[in-house]
């Protein structure tokens, strides 16, 4: 598979979109070599009316169009966390199931993780392992 993928800056109001192909282990190293807490600590000295987004990267399967974003936060006593957002297309009922059901992108969020789990999620995105990412969701 091959994946794209934007950088939410927190003091610009335009995503930064990189459309040109990247590979799994590229989507992982920039994952894991982002400079979350430098973007967290630059989003808090900047007036608060300026930020735009929380530190995020997301990105997507240019094959399928599913996506997982990382948003980086800061949680309990101020350490790094993160949420994870998860687009892919899912059977939702129509008029309570009366028109039957059909397909539409959905996004579910998970928060609270910290820097190590949400690798791993991003390690089960673009290995495929959707069925592991959709447990979350079920809790």
């Amino acid at each position: 598979m091959t994946y794209k993928y934007s950088i939410c800056h927190v003091d610009k109001e335009a995503i930064e979109y990189k459309n040109h192909p990247i590979s799994e282990n590229e989507v992982l190293e920039i994952a894991k070599n982002y400079p979350w807490i430098e973007k967290l600590k630059f989003s808090n000295a900047l007036d608060q009316e300026k930020v735009y987004y929380s530190p995020s990267l997301e990105f997507i399967c240019i094959e399928n169009k599913k996506s997982l974003i990382l948003t980086a936060h800061y949680g309990k006593n101020k350490k790094l966390e993160f949420s994870i957002w998860y687009r892919r297309p899912k059977k939702v009922k129509v008029l309570f199931g009366l028109l039957g059901q059909k397909e539409k992108m959905v996004v579910d969020d998970y928060w609270s993780l910290n820097f190590d789990e949400s690798i791993k999620y991003l390690e089960y995105f673009v290995n495929e392992n959707y069925s592991i990412i959709e447990e979350l969701y079920k809790k």
